[in-house]
């Protein structure tokens, strides 16, 4: 290994899951999974690289699931989004703790907790070297979380999106059922859809198509593996444009 890795990337986004944040707890924030993700994080912005957090809510509302059976869609997606700010302000805490300066920014208003989303504002705080955690996805029902991180990328102009799961990366059949499943190193977007490969939701997916923006889909459960990809470490998947994707390689 490298003593002194070089981030390939100036600026990128990372997507967590709320899932990511239970650890084995069937729900809610297992405090050692955050301080394990936190510390993941501040080895990775050591490097020097510019890095914004999009949290989801999944841990908290999937709690929920029964009490919101019949609900309203916007107001359950409100709920979700009232989960990501729970997340992003124990996240928050977790990284100031370790002397990072991070700043919490809402798509809903609520200045007591956190700041206002502002483009502007959002990219300021990335230049002087804060992490910046998105929260309450876009602001607007009817949006996953997925969706709020290629947003937010477009909008602070990241250089990838970088997506943490519980899995090694894109497979070309579910390895939970297939044992001969094959895990791509690279594979275009226009592959991905064709071989149904489901990365993220669909707007998210077209979205970072559209505008060329790489997404490197990796495990997070390995310790380093953020601090591997943005060094440009051939781990988990990238899916990137077809003219950049150049073969469908095995890990």
């Amino acid at each position: 290994m490298d003593d002194n890795p070089r981030p390939q990337y100036r600026r990128a986004l990372l997507k967590l899951s709320g899932e990511a944040l239970m650890g084995e707890s069937r729900y809610g924030i297992d405090p050692a999974t955050l301080e394990y993700i936190a510390d993941e994080i501040a080895e990775t912005r050591a490097l020097g690289i510019e890095l914004a957090i999009v949290v989801g809510g999944g841990n908290i509302f999937r709690g929920m699931t029964e009490a919101a059976r019949g609900m309203d869609r916007a107001t359950g997606d409100y709920l979700g989004m009232l989960a990501t700010v729970m997340n992003g302000v124990a996240l928050q805490d977790g990284l100031e703790r370790r002397d990072l300066a991070t700043r919490a920014l809402s798509a809903i208003s609520m200045s007591q907790i956190a700041e206002p989303y502002i483009r502007r504002r959002a990219i300021r705080h990335l230049e002087k070297g804060r992490l910046v955690i998105f929260a309450a996805g876009t602001g607007n029902p009817f949006f996953t979380t997925d969706t709020a991180a290629a947003l937010r990328s477009m909008e602070i102009q990241a250089e990838v999106l970088l997506k943490a799961t519980k899995v090694p990366g894109v497979f070309d059949r579910d390895p939970a059922v297939h044992a001969d499943a094959r895990l791509y190193s690279r594979v275009s977007f226009d592959d991905a859809l064709k071989n149904d490969l489901r990365v993220m939701d669909a707007t998210a997916f077209a979205l970072c198509r559209d505008n060329s923006l790489p997404i490197t889909v990796f495990d997070l459960r390995k310790p380093g593996n953020i601090r591997r990809v943005v060094c440009g470490e051939a781990v988990g998947t990238t899916i990137v444009n077809q003219s950049q994707a150049t073969r469908f390689a095995e890990v």
